[in-house]
């Protein structure tokens, strides 16, 4: 079923973008290094698309690659530039990306891919990747092998992205695109129980709901979190799973 509220939440994330910068999670090292070893030769240049504040971009940057994020809201793309100056910013989106054909190695998506309009974006990621290049999705989700985890997470699941990870749905497919393979990496977080509420806060349903809603919804996650003895007192790691797609430009033959 369709979300009447998907274009709201999609473009709802630039009021909550300072927040969003300090509590979202960073993604592994070998998640993303994993994802470029998909790439038929060696990776240069990186598109980071739908950056946001630039989660996925340092990690991108970390690793000595030549980036280009492309983000639609000014406010995230404001607080990206201060995480990533050596990143080049540009406005753009995901249906309509201000790159030359064939002119980057890899696209990278970190928790942004299910708010694009899937097709036309493959399309469009297409004529950017080179071919032998590769598309690489990820996103990062509470751990749901650890019992507390599961609970906890009951709480402030929306579904919005889960469709690819949870085996609702089989990953696109694309005429200019091989099949999507995907690996999953451990992955953790250091949080307080008020960081970590403030980190849900930052998720879309959350800040599109109605006040009343809103403090209702964090005032259950922040009962959870005080009578849980794993999070009650102090600093902890919050248990993640990287979920990592990536699908390989198709050569000519």
């Amino acid at each position: 079923m369709s979300d009447p509220t998907h274009a709201r939440r999609a473009s709802s994330f630039g009021s909550q973008a300072a927040a969003y910068a300090e509590h979202r999670p960073d993604y592994p090292r070998e998640a993303i290094e994993w994802g470029l070893s998909g790439v038929t030769g060696t990776p240069r240049r990186v598109l980071d698309l739908g950056a946001g504040t630039g989660k996925l971009t340092l990690g991108l940057v970390a690793l000595g690659l030549d980036v280009t994020a492309v983000e639609p809201d000014p406010e995230m793309r404001a607080e990206l530039a201060k995480v990533t100056p050596t990143a080049t910013s540009l406005d753009g989106q995901a249906e309509r990306i201000p790159l030359a054909d064939a002119s980057v190695d890899a696209v990278f998506a970190g928790q942004a891919f299910h708010w694009f309009d899937v097709q036309p974006s493959m399309t469009e990621i297409g004529r950017v990747l080179r071919p032998g290049g590769v598309l690489v999705p990820m996103w990062n989700y509470e751990d749901d092998s650890v019992p507390w985890v599961a609970e906890f997470s009951k709480l402030g699941r929306t579904g919005v992205s889960r469709a690819w990870t949870d085996g609702g749905q089989q990953p696109a497919t694309h005429p200019l695109f091989e099949p999507f393979e995907s690996r999953t990496f451990p992955h953790a977080q250091r949080r307080t129980a008020e960081s970590l509420v403030e980190t849900i806060a930052t998720h879309s349903h959350l800040i599109i709901a109605e006040p009343a809603d809103r403090a209702a919804a964090l005032a259950e996650i922040r009962g959870f979190l005080a009578s849980n003895p794993h999070t009650a007192a102090g600093e902890f790691d919050l248990p993640l799973r990287t979920w990592v797609f990536r699908a390989r430009r198709i050569q000519p033959c």
